[in-house]
């Protein structure tokens, strides 16, 4: 408690003094003329005194019934009530604060004495009498302080302020601790009665007792605001699953109500890369550098992620930093008044997640109890924080499973045909990584050809269509991915060489596709390269390896559906040549040797295959059969199926021998 402010801090209000007439203990006392009091008037003040202490105690009492929660009250009428029944000129409590006492309320202090008290708290030591209280734990009467050789200079100054010279000094004790000091003092020398010190001390347990109150109420008061707070951020977290604004602004703003902050900022990120994500703060110059400022271990920010400790400042404008001028304290002083700050971190398996941050425009610092509240909401929003990512992940998951299931359920309904496969895997891959748009690509050659886009800008699209081919340009994630057949990302593209150096190929691409940042996915089959997927961002915005795995799931089921095909293709072909083959069998078979009928099914057989443009000649050095308009030479000259050309090239042959045999 601090000088002339009551439990809360907050100065005490303005109450009108009373002047007591004091009598001396000598005229209080009615004497018989022969010099003695005579019994019935020593039974008579004995009464009155019984009576006024009762009233006293009740009105006492009833105040402290009446101001559940007004401490200062309580104690203010406790103070004058115990002044007035032992003729005292002046009272005051005191109450411990750390090392020191300082005074909460008294009874006919001038507002000199009053300003004098709280900048000079009382010290536990034998050189004031509130000091010897301290120490010894009982009650101190000093008939005459100018007369006790313990007194020391420190206690002089308060004498010479206050003007007393009878002192009483008793304990405020609970449970054997001591919490405080209750004074009583006479401007003249006149010691106090028995009676009066029994009377002083059942008034200081009165004040332990009213204490005590409203210390249990007010932890009461503050544990029901903190269950509340705690209550209102879990209910915003049980309805925003997945949502992490709303909850990050309920806790801020409770943490800021509960804590008596002015304002406060609550940060995500690892280390120095601190992302402010919720703010409470009226001062927008202030605000506003906040929201641009870059922390190093060195600033208060940069301490609490550098530390993973708790980190609170007193008074920032006491502090080196801003003494030496560091931008930021000068701005928290100077332009967000601030003085008091608060930095608790948000901590999950000791990795920093992020910090919670509040301020005061005042010299006050946090209390335990307050920063045991913010680490609370600290371990709330960690928790909030995983049960976001749990969900996203799920969420990413179930998507994920959702588009292999759709382009699964493409490639069965598809046997062969890679056109749907390409964009249904294209359209998913670019949907859940939240791209703008991508490309599928097929190696050929040296180069590679555009085989599926999805939501390509049209110009770019044109731009690729047009090019049956295209090579990489050195320097591109493209080209890269080529050489070393793994994946590549190109975070910015107007930062590469190629773009710097202006390649008109690279320029136009990056323009024509609004695009800055690009991954390419290779699609591999056992080391060969046959292709790549590529996505774009037209921010400069990187993808994560969440993303990339996932697109490297897709480039997979790519390479997995050409193979498909290629093996359905050649299935086919085998079951076409197998039946061509039958059907020639039976024609020779049927042809006594002669070749005519033979060469004429095959013909017609070859129009049957995949690629019916084959063309058919036959040579021989049979007489009998030049005549015939069928020529074949050894090596085909020209063909659209190599398999075909083979295939009836070794049937002719066959043929031909066993029809001359026939013969």
């Amino acid at each position: 408690m601090k000088g002339r402010f009551g439990a809360g801090g907050k100065p005490a209000e303005a109450r009108p003094r009373k002047t007591v007439p004091r009598k001396s203990p000598s005229a209080r006392k009615r004497r018989h003329p022969s010099g003695g009091e005579t019994e019935i008037a020593r039974l008579t003040r004995e009464l009155d005194e019984a009576r006024e202490q009762q009233t006293a105690t009740g009105d006492v009492l009833q105040v402290i019934s009446r101001s559940t929660f007004d401490l200062q009250t309580v104690l203010s009428t406790l103070t004058e009530s115990a002044a007035r029944l032992c003729a005292a000129d002046k009272g005051a409590i005191f109450q411990q604060d750390g090392d020191v006492l300082r005074m909460a309320t008294n009874y006919g202090f001038s507002p000199e004495a009053e300003q004098y008290a709280a900048e000079h708290p009382a010290q536990p030591n034998r050189g004031s009498v509130t000091g010897r209280v301290v120490l010894e734990g009982k009650a101190i009467h000093i008939a005459d302080v100018l007369a006790d050789p313990e007194y020391a200079a420190f206690a002089r100054g308060y004498q010479t302020v206050f003007g007393y010279r009878t002192y009483l000094g008793v304990p405020l004790l609970r449970d054997g601790t001591m919490i405080g000091s209750f004074s009583l003092t006479r401007d003249e020398m006149s010691p106090f009665t028995e009676k009066q010190i029994e009377l002083a001390t059942n008034f200081a347990s009165q004040a332990v007792i009213a204490i005590e109150n409203a210390r249990l109420l007010t932890e009461l008061r503050d544990s029901l605001q903190q269950q509340t707070a705690t209550a209102d951020v879990l209910k915003v977290i049980s309805t925003s699953p997945g949502e992490l604004a709303p909850v990050f602004d309920a806790l801020l703003t409770n943490a800021i109500q509960v804590c008596e902050a002015k304002f406060g900022f609550m940060y995500l990120g690892s280390d120095m890369n601190l992302k402010l994500m919720a703010y409470k703060c009226d001062v927008k110059p202030y605000l506003e550098i906040v929201q641009k400022a870059r922390f190093t271990p060195q600033t208060i920010v940069g301490r609490v992620a550098d530390t993973k400790q708790v980190v609170q400042v007193a008074d920032i404008a006491g502090t080196r930093r801003y003494a030496d001028r560091e931008p930021l304290a000068v701005a928290a002083v100077e332009i967000g008044g601030v003085r008091t700050i608060l930095g608790v971190p948000l901590l999950k398996e000791n990795e920093i997640k992020g910090a919670i941050f509040l301020y005061r425009q005042e010299v006050r610092p946090f209390t335990e109890k307050q920063i045991d509240l913010v680490k609370n909401f600290a371990a709330q929003a960690v928790i909030a924080i995983e049960n976001t990512r749990l969900l996203n992940e799920l969420r990413e998951s179930l998507q994920q499973q959702t588009a292999t299931s759709e382009v699964l359920q493409v490639i069965s309904r598809s046997p062969g045909d890679l056109k749907p496969v390409f964009d249904t895997m294209l359209a998913k891959a670019t949907q859940i990584c939240a791209a703008k748009f991508g490309v599928l690509w097929l190696s050929q050659g040296e180069g590679f050809r555009c085989v599926a886009l999805h939501n390509a800008p049209p110009a770019f699209a044109d731009h690729y269509r047009a090019q049956p081919t295209i090579r990489p340009v050195p320097g591109t994630g493209l080209r890269r991915l080529f050489e070393t057949r793994e994946v590549t990302q190109v975070a910015d593209m107007t930062t590469i060489q190629p773009y710097i150096e202006r390649d008109p190929f690279v320029v136009r691409s990056v323009e024509l596709g609004g695009y800055r940042s690009v991954v390419n996915v290779p699609m591999l089959k056992e080391k060969e390269l046959i292709g790549a997927i590529s996505i774009y961002n037209r921010e400069v915005r990187p993808f994560t390896e969440r993303q990339i795995e996932l697109v490297t799931t897709f480039a997979a089921q790519a390479v997995i559906a050409i193979e498909n095909a290629r093996l359905l293709s050649e299935l086919g072909e085998s079951l076409q040549e197998q039946t061509a083959t039958a059907e020639v069998l039976q024609v020779i078979n049927g042809s006594s040797g002669d070749l005519e009928p033979v060469f004429a099914a095959m013909l017609e057989k070859q129009s049957t295959f995949a690629r019916p443009n084959l063309e058919f000649f036959i040579v021989t050095t049979s007489p009998d059969l030049n005549r015939l308009p069928y020529r074949m030479p050894h090596q085909p000259t020209r063909t659209s199926s190599g398999r075909a050309v083979s295939f009836f090239h070794t049937l002719v042959t066959a043929s031909t021998a066993y029809c001359a045999r026939k013969q």
